[in-house]
């Protein structure tokens, strides 16, 4: 399969910064996005600078004002999904060192496409994830990369699909997809609208992940206090305790520090 150069916008702090980056890309088949980058085709024009600016001003107080990272990928994939014209459903997908991905979506249409790539391990947003390149389909229903979900396809009315590769800290790598319902794809301007959305995206959730990294450590440090306030042993082995029990309930250390906190708090109230 031939390589292509597509523009990206510049990964840095601020989301609307010059497009500078280049990312190599499969390059379609002729009939897949070729009506949707003729000037005047696609969906509606996208927005202003200044109505993206908005819009990124919105989305970073969606996703810092999440509680924990899998609620900000809901408030993601929802946010896309009403921002970006014709777009039947978003789905987001973030995946870690260990454990499964974690998935988000907002649109109840063309679920089954990604409870089947899911399902199968073949996709296009598992191919934006592992590759991390743009994936485009401008006939999904047809198209001979995934046959099996060109069915699923069909039955859901979905004609195209967008997947995006998304980095967070280089722990973690993941896709958001937008899934289409209407022949011709997604205009050349929303694609980029939606490049910078996902580019402001990576870095929002960097920072979530660091908040959380910071909230982590502090529970651990006050349990490893509880523990050497019980036992009057030293530091290290308080850690160790915490790090044994964890493995041993099959918990990570954070869920075992608030369980040890809340318990020591209700022993001091009786």
């Amino acid at each position: 399969m031939s390589r292509v150069r597509v523009p990206l916008p510049a990964k840095s702090g601020s989301a609307a910064g010059a497009v500078t980056g280049e990312l190599a890309v499969p390059e379609p088949p002729v009939t897949d996005l070729v009506p949707a980058i003729r000037p005047g085709d696609g969906l509606s024009a996208g927005p202003h600078p200044v109505e993206l600016a908005g819009l990124l001003h919105e989305l970073s107080v969606r996703i810092l004002g999440a509680d924990a990272v899998p609620q900000a990928l809901d408030r993601l994939a929802a946010f896309v999904a009403g921002a970006v014209p014709g777009v039947l459903r978003c789905s987001v997908a973030l995946i870690g060192e260990g454990g499964p991905p974690m998935l988000a979506a907002s649109g109840a249409r063309a679920k089954a496409l990604d409870d089947r790539q899911y399902g199968t391990g073949n996709g296009p947003g598992l191919e934006a994830a592992r590759n991390r390149v743009l994936v485009t389909a401008g006939e999904l229903q047809s198209d001979p990369r995934w046959p099996e979900l060109a069915e699923c396809a069909r039955a859901e009315g979905v004609y195209g699909v967008v997947s995006f590769p998304l980095d967070v800290q280089r722990t973690s790598v993941g896709s958001l997809s937008l899934f289409v319902g209407q022949p011709g794809g997604i205009a050349p301007d929303l694609l980029l609208t939606t490049m910078a959305v996902v580019n402001q995206a990576e870095v929002l959730l960097g920072e979530l992940r660091r908040r959380e990294g910071l909230s982590e450590g502090a529970t651990v440090d006050r349990a490893a206090g509880v523990i050497i306030a019980q036992r009057g042993c030293g530091v290290q082995e308080a850690y160790d305790v915490l790090r044994e029990t964890a493995q041993r309930l099959g918990m990570d250390r954070r869920a075992v520090a608030e369980r040890l906190i809340a318990a020591a708090a209700r022993n001091a109230e009786g």
